[in-house]
Formats: C-alpha cells, structure tokens, sequence
C-alpha cells in the first residue's frame, strides 16, 4: 500500500494488535508454501517435467509486479476487505484444482495458477499496509517477532504437513484440505479491527516512491537486491525434484526438507539477527551472504559424490540455516533503507524487485538442470552469488548503521 494509516479510534491492546498480526501473516504465507513447496510435489509426482516445473516458478511474477497495483488497494475500499477477499478466491481456486489431470499442465491451469498469485500479491499490499497503519511507533519489534513465526508456520502447514499426508491421502482431498483454511482465514480477517487511511495516502499513489528511487546510487543499490539471492532463488525449485529423484518419498520431503528445514529456517534468522545486532547491517550482509553461498555446494557434493541419506538431510539443514542468516541480513538491510514516513510503498517495491529475480531465476533452473545434472547446476548456483558484492560500495553507502551497542529490532518476515 501506498503511505501509511492511521489507527481508529479506540486504539487496541498491543496484545489483540499481535493476535491480528499473527493471523494475517500467516494468511500471507499459506500461499507462498503452496506455490512454491507443495506443487513442485504435485506435480512431479504426476510425471510433469523438470523444465514444466521450473518455468511454473514465473508464476510467482505477481509477487514482483505487485507495487504497480498498489495504490488501488489504498484508494478503493477497506484493506480488510481486500484481504478477505482475495482469501476467499484462493479458496475456490484450490476446490476446483483437482478438477485438472496434474501430469498436462495446460493453459487453462496456468492461468488459473496465476490467478491464485495475483490475488495472493493483492493479498500481501492490504496486509503489509494494514499493519503498518496498526501498529504504533515503538510497536515494530514485537510485530515482527510474531511475523516471522506466522509467515514461516504457514509455509510448513502447506509445504510440509499437507505434503507429508500425500501418504495418507489423496492428492485431490489434500487439495480441497487446503482450500479450508484460506477459506477459515477470509471469515476470520473481516473481524479485524479497522484501520482508517487517510485522504492524503488515498491521494498519494507513487510520487513518494518516485523522490526515493532519485536517490543517488539508486540503481545500483536496486541491481544489487536483484542478484543477492539469485544463488539462493535458483537452486530452490531443484531441491525437491531432486529428494524426489534421490528415491526419497514425498513424506520425507514434507517433514525433513520442509518443515525441519523451514525450522532450521528460522533459527537461522534469528541468530542472524543477533549477529547483526553486533557487526552492523553492512558487514551481515557480506558475512551471513557468504554463509548462505556456501551452502549450495553442500548440495552440489551430495549430487556429485552420490550421497546418502543422511548427507542429503545435512545439506538441507545446513542449507536452510544459512538461507535463515542470509535473509536476517537482506531483510534488515531492506528495512533499513525505507524511509519511515513511506516505508510501505518503498518496502512494497524492494520485495517485488527481490521477487522478481526469484521468479526469473527459478524459470531457467528446469532448464538448466535438465542440460547440466543436479550436481553441476547446484555448482553453478554457488558462482551466482557473488556477482552481487561487486556492488557493495554503493549499498555501504545507503545503509544507516546505529549507533554501537544499541539495541536492535528483529527481521520481519
């Protein structure tokens, strides 16, 4: 959304402030677990290719294009309404998925599919814009604290607790399982307190965007979030083809790769957000950044060498603590260079730049992995990552480090 709101009348508890927070966050991050965790799963289990899965990693565009719709969610309507229903479609899209053989994915699928992520990106602008206009100043730390857990709760729900019942269940009533709890969360949102947003955010649209991106060294900060997580981004739709072609079962994928991973996820984050608490945003970027490279080879060796089991785990585990320290680091560096008073459309367009280089990149890595095998294109994800730090300069130059031993908020989601 564009400008940030102003809490109604009747200010609420920061406790019942927190319960929303939780609930909408986890609304924003049940999709991004079905897109991105559960349909690879899907549809490779039907037969459909590599190439097909990586290219259906462009559906994720939306979450990219989303700051060019977002004036629209702030000048029509209530964001909670907004909110509920774009949840309510999601819903539908999910009853009628199994009406379509998942080993053809024709166009009509994907158009549905991207119906789903447009609606979960219109999703995101009322969110994120609701709780900006939510939550008092001072009230930010507690709020992302419970973002990340909600968030990350969310993706192991879809990614890994529906897929591990894949065993269990049948494809087409896990999916129509799935459609219950959007459908759960759209009637509880409406209930949300209101927040009112002013006549001046209706008004504004992209002019506050506009003075930020003049900034000096703007375009090369802006590459710069494009190609940080590039190494990251491209090997992520492999992974689970890859469990999968390892002889390991769709079970195993949702409780170790997903939800264990998705919980190393999160340690990883919140210890790298006590080590930026004490090196500064700058050098977390750079040191966490190297962590989070060097990860990839793990997987790379496993896919080299013919692994094991238990070398697969560790290189998920270690794979998903690393992505946790380098996203503390990026989303940090994200926050920090928003300014206050415009934070929501600023953050609204650095998200949509990382996430269009995560849908890009994982478009090609079908591609690639069908021409190089998983071990070589897990190798080349490695080199990905460096071209970033040829931009640090710049971005030293943006970042507004605090003073030293002063206390730092946690990373959101």
């Amino acid at each position: 959304g564009v400008g940030a709101a102003a809490p109604a009348a009747g200010d609420p508890p920061l406790r019942r402030k927190l319960f929303w927070v939780t609930l909408l966050y986890f609304a924003e991050g049940f999709p991004f677990g079905v897109v991105y965790d559960l349909l690879p799963v899907y549809f490779r289990t039907a037969g459909v290719s590599l190439r097909e899965i990586g290219l259906l990693s462009m559906l994720g565009l939306p979450w990219s294009l989303k700051v060019f719709w977002s004036p629209l969610v702030d000048r029509f309507g209530d964001r909670r309404a907004w909110v509920s229903a774009c949840l309510a479609g999601m819903a539908a899209i999910l009853l009628v998925l199994p009406v379509f053989p998942p080993g053809t994915v024709g166009w009509t699928l994907r158009g549905l599919l991207l119906l789903f992520t447009i609606l979960s990106a219109t999703q995101d602008i009322a969110i994120d814009a609701y709780t900006v206009g939510l939550m008092n100043p001072g009230q930010e730390g507690p709020a992302n604290s419970v973002r990340v857990a909600a968030y990350r709760a969310a993706i192991i729900l879809a990614g890994g607790g529906i897929v591990a019942l894949s065993h269990l269940l049948s494809w087409p009533v896990l999916l129509r399982l799935a459609a219950v709890v959007p459908l759960i969360l759209a009637l509880s949102a409406w209930r949300a307190p209101r927040v009112a947003v002013p006549v001046e955010a209706r008004r504004a649209l992209f002019r506050p965007l506009w003075l930020w991106l003049r900034r000096p060294g703007g375009i090369a900060v802006f590459v710069f979030i494009l190609l940080y997580k590039v190494g990251d981004a491209s090997m992520g739709p492999m992974v689970k083809p890859f469990w999968l072609d390892r002889g390991l079962t769709s079970a195993e994928v949702g409780l170790v790769s997903t939800t264990f991973g998705m919980l190393a996820t999160i340690a990883g984050a919140l210890v790298g957000g006590v080590w930026i608490a004490r090196i500064g945003i700058f050098r977390g970027l750079w040191a966490l950044g190297l962590l989070q490279a060097l990860s990839n080879l793990g997987y790379a060796s496993v896919g080299w060498l013919d692994l094991g089991r238990g070398y697969v785990y560790a290189a998920s585990v270690f794979e998903s603590f690393t992505g946790g320290l380098g996203t503390a680091a990026f989303l940090s560096f994200l926050m920090n260079i928003c300014d206050r008073e415009h934070a929501a459309v600023q953050y609204a367009l650095l998200s949509a730049v990382f996430g269009f280089s995560r849908s890009i990149s994982g478009g090609f890595s079908g591609w690639a992995t069908e021409r190089l095998g998983y071990g070589d294109y897990f190798g080349v994800t490695f080199l990905l990552a460096f071209p970033a730090y040829a931009l640090l300069p710049w971005v030293r130059a943006w970042v507004r480090e605090r003073p030293a031993g002063q206390a730092r908020g946690p990373v959101a989601a």
